[in-house]
């Protein structure tokens, strides 16, 4: 049986991270910058490499948002673990469906 502090240290654990307001601040910042460079990256011909670089941005700024607004970061890891394979099988859906697309006969025009 626990003794009463030992109650209120699990209930303090079990009770909701509060993020700092400069910490949202900062994550509002970096979502504008990433934001920035998508733009300026879509101006700028670099041939295939167009589509990977707005997709890695793409993934940062969600990262940024996963992990800070949805408060995965404080949260236990098993919520953890849950986001990861829930991004690990959109990925295989993705690779299946490249798979698809990229081994079919298209024909020439």
């Amino acid at each position: 049986m626990m003794d009463e502090k030992t109650q209120e240290e699990h209930h303090a654990d079990a009770m909701h991270h509060i993020t700092p307001v400069p910490t949202y601040v900062g994550i509002f910042a970096l979502l504008m910058v990433l934001t920035a460079v998508t733009v300026a990256v879509a101006f700028v011909d670099l041939g295939m490499l167009s589509t990977p670089i707005a997709i890695l941005i793409a993934v940062g700024k969600a990262t940024a948002v996963v992990l800070i607004f949805m408060h995965v970061k404080y949260s236990p890891r098993i919520i953890g673990m849950i986001v990861i394979g829930s991004v690990v099988f959109l990925v295989v859906l993705f690779l299946i469906t490249l798979s698809d697309y990229l081994t079919r006969d298209w024909p020439l025009t």
